[in-house]
């Protein structure tokens, strides 16, 4: 199942989004907190616009290093367990929406993941109970001020300004996480080519080791990495992020 947030000019509500991604069925409610139920109207996704999928009502935990060959690209090793950061909601926006690159940095870099949304709240969990806390999954671009990040040591404002956290375009609740193909595009250049079978530390592993620091409550994101292939974007341009089952989330970045 498909579930997309969208407006088509008045307040956000959610949909179920068909198999070819055209249309979307309106349902009631918030999917997270309340039984669907349709409302019998219907639109073509070209004719709304599509919002970021859940806006985590507590935190967006990041996870650090979780390709090998990212880890060797950046000049680190993989770490022995997840590296988490957190990341505030007010940096998560939707598919389309522009990801504005503040004065404070030159050097802004993107990264396509994988995110997973979890759907109950949970603490301390094995990772062998996290299928069951798993909502679903969407598609992310960790977009991170690379110089920032080098030069304050830690990552929280790096990944934290606002619109640095896209999500979208929809949520897809029934997916099998590993030997995903994720690709990301830059102006339509190929410049990520990866897939989520090369995570050091798979879904299960990065939720249960985050439960173990935070409860982890419905609508809590996890981004969990990118691969090899990370770099700059200039004002202008525009990335794309693919996840295989999913969909494609595209950004354009600009500076203001």
């Amino acid at each position: 199942m498909r579930i997309a947030r969208f407006t088509t000019g008045e307040d956000p509500v959610y949909g179920l989004v068909d198999g070819a991604g055209e249309k979307i069925a309106e349902i009631t409610g918030d999917p997270l907190y309340q039984k669907i139920e349709l409302t019998g109207a219907t639109h073509l996704v070209a004719d709304v616009r599509l919002l970021a999928p859940v806006i985590p009502r507590s935190k967006v935990i990041g996870i650090g290093r979780n390709y090998a060959d990212h880890a060797a690209e950046m000049g680190g090793e993989v770490p022995a367990e997840p590296m988490m950061f957190l990341i505030p909601n007010t940096a998560v926006v939707g598919p389309g929406e522009p990801v504005v690159m503040p004065p404070q940095t030159s050097e802004v870099h993107y990264e396509g993941e994988l995110a997973v949304v979890i759907g109950r709240l949970c603490k301390d969990i094995e990772p062998d109970e996290a299928a069951k806390v798993i909502f679903g999954y969407t598609c992310a671009n960790d977009v991170t001020a690379r110089d920032l990040q080098r030069g304050d040591g830690q990552w929280a404002r790096a990944k934290g300004f606002d619109t640095f956290c896209p999500l979208g375009p929809w949520i897809e609740t029934d997916l099998d996480p590993t030997g995903l193909s994720l690709v990301t595009r830059r102006d339509g250049e190929v410049v990520q080519d990866g897939t989520t079978a090369d995570m050091v530390h798979g879904v299960a592993a990065v939720i249960s080791h985050a439960s173990k620091a935070f409860t982890l409550l419905p609508g809590d994101v996890i981004l969990t990495g990118t691969p090899a292939g990370v770099g700059p974007v200039e004002s202008g341009q525009r990335v794309a992020v693919e996840v295989e089952g999913i969909g494609v989330l595209e950004n354009p970045f600009v500076r203001r």
